[in-house]
């Protein structure tokens, strides 16, 4: 199921459990943008700046802050349909101030400079939709060649130290690409509340595990593993069958687009159990 049915059904559960109406379940989104995520303990200070990375289609407009001095592991990071926006610029840089250069990518570039959503995830999902769908395999996997190119062409970047990525929502699906595009470089894959990870096609993208040389961490939410139960031991037999080191996890609680804070359906304790366990990845994978 992609980003935006699992975005629609969420809304629609909200509603039947008479927990908030259609216009106040966009309130929420809205409103969340103001949550603060939690301060990072011994945060590092970092540089944070715009920047514009060429593809093969175009210009990038992009979002990268690292630590301020010496070099750290790259990290690249695909936001969900909401695209670049507050929300992912403050979480690109608490990673930062954990210690990695890290690139927050406008994966829509080619038809609008971030943020695409003008009121993050409070924006109708209608008008994001056709900036989802316009996405193909081929452009995730260029894409993510040339913004790992950009990052190994940083002096902040550590070279010696392998990439990690990370992707949201339909973000988890191009996190998988990555790897596969970039296989020597990129040693971590994260995708948390990852849509369409596995499907019937021959194109899916947990095929691709195989293909890949790194270690992986998939943070289901509880809402979409109800939905579709049997993704999870797919994906367990997936890892196995590759030796892939791989975490695969059950949110218990989570709607599908819980980590993001201005997410109405935000979780905070859920959220940060999904960041240790991203850091703890990390601090393996990227050492």
């Amino acid at each position: 199921m992609c980003d935006q049915d699992h975005f629609d059904q969420d809304r629609q559960d909200y509603e039947a459990r008479g927990m908030v109406t259609r216009r106040q379940f966009g309130v929420l989104l809205g409103a969340g943008i103001s949550m603060m995520l939690p301060q990072v303990a011994n945060a590092v200070a970092v540089s944070e700046s715009d920047v514009n990375v060429t593809t093969p289609d175009g210009t990038a407009d992009c979002y990268f802050v690292r630590p301020a001095s010496g070099t750290a592991a790259g990290v690249l990071v695909w936001p969900d349909i909401f695209g670049l926006r507050p929300a992912f610029r403050q979480m690109g840089k608490r990673l930062a101030e954990s210690g990695y250069a890290v690139l927050v990518v406008n994966p829509f570039y080619r038809v609008k400079k971030a943020p695409t959503a003008e009121a993050g995830a409070a924006t109708p999902i209608a008008q994001v939709r056709p900036l989802a769908q316009a996405l193909t395999e081929t452009t995730q996997m260029t894409d993510a060649k040339a913004f790992i190119s950009w990052l190994d062409g940083q002096a902040s970047v550590a070279k010696n130290r392998k990439i990690g990525t990370q992707g949201y929502c339909m973000g988890g699906p191009i996190a998988f690409r990555t790897a596969a595009a970039v296989p020597d470089r990129v040693g971590a894959v994260a995708s948390f509340h990852g849509g369409g990870l596995v499907s019937d096609q021959p194109n899916s993208p947990h095929l691709l595990a195989a293909k890949t040389k790194a270690q992986f961490l998939i943070a289901i939410a509880a809402s979409d593993d109800e939905r579709s139960p049997k993704e999870k031991d797919i994906l367990k037999e997936t890892f196995a069958k590759a030796n892939l080191p791989a975490e695969i996890e059950v949110y218990a609680g989570a709607a599908h687009g819980w980590c993001p804070p201005d997410s109405g359906v935000y979780n905070e304790p859920q959220a940060e159990k999904a960041w240790s366990r991203l850091l703890a990845l990390y601090g393996k994978a990227l050492a």
